[in-house]
């Protein structure tokens, strides 16, 4: 029987956008199925993980430095571009509900990679109804369908309820991956682990 794993992602974490590359690379290696749980990771920091906030309100110098460091090691490690945006924190939420459109369209690894490449490499406000209906329209989808999806209270409701899932199994942030069911992984830095557990 084929494993899965399943994967609770946002795009406004560079560390997810190398996560996302790792678990693909993985599934060149690996036979398993990604079961995608796009979240708000914000709505998990706001209830339960507001020592985010903290922190960066109050950085320790040294480990900011480092933390910097990592991401250029990890960015080179996994073959993207990462360049910190002018906007930062990014409101993520349409761009999350726009990934339960591609999910249901079955075209959602394509449309992350736009997402991700767009914030992280070139800068995009992916907040934007623009930079969103530009992309819905790289990957051949209707704008106005595209919009309407998202503005559903079914789509807000999908995404709420995966942001609590994740949060009432123990997760705390993005990326987290389940394998077994329970069997949890915090960070990008857990692919080889869970290379090693499948």
């Amino acid at each position: 029987m084929i494993k899965k794993i399943e994967y609770f992602l946002d795009c406004s974490s560079p560390w997810t956008y190398l996560s996302f590359k790792g678990i693909l690379e993985l599934s060149e290696r690996k036979d398993f199925e990604i079961v995608w749980k796009p979240i708000l990771v914000g709505g998990i920091f706001n209830s339960i993980n507001p020592s985010v906030y903290e922190g960066r309100k109050n950085p320790v110098k040294e480990k900011l430095e480092y933390s910097q460091k990592d991401l250029e090691d990890w960015s080179k490690y996994r073959g993207i571009s990462i360049n910190w945006p002018k906007i930062f924190p990014v409101n993520s939420v349409k761009a999350m509900r726009g990934s339960l459109f591609f999910l249901d369209k079955k075209n959602i690894i394509p449309y992350l990679d736009l997402i991700f490449s767009a914030y992280w490499t070139n800068g995009k406000d992916i907040s934007g109804d623009d930079c969103l209906n530009f992309i819905a329209e790289k990957l051949n989808e209707s704008p106005e369908e595209f919009q309407e999806f998202i503005n559903k209270a079914e789509t807000k409701t999908r995404l709420i309820e995966n942001t609590q899932e994740l949060m009432d199994r123990g997760g705390f942030g993005s990326p987290t991956f389940f394998v077994d069911g329970d069997n949890m992984f915090f960070g990008n830095d857990r692919i080889q682990l869970l290379e090693k557990t499948l």
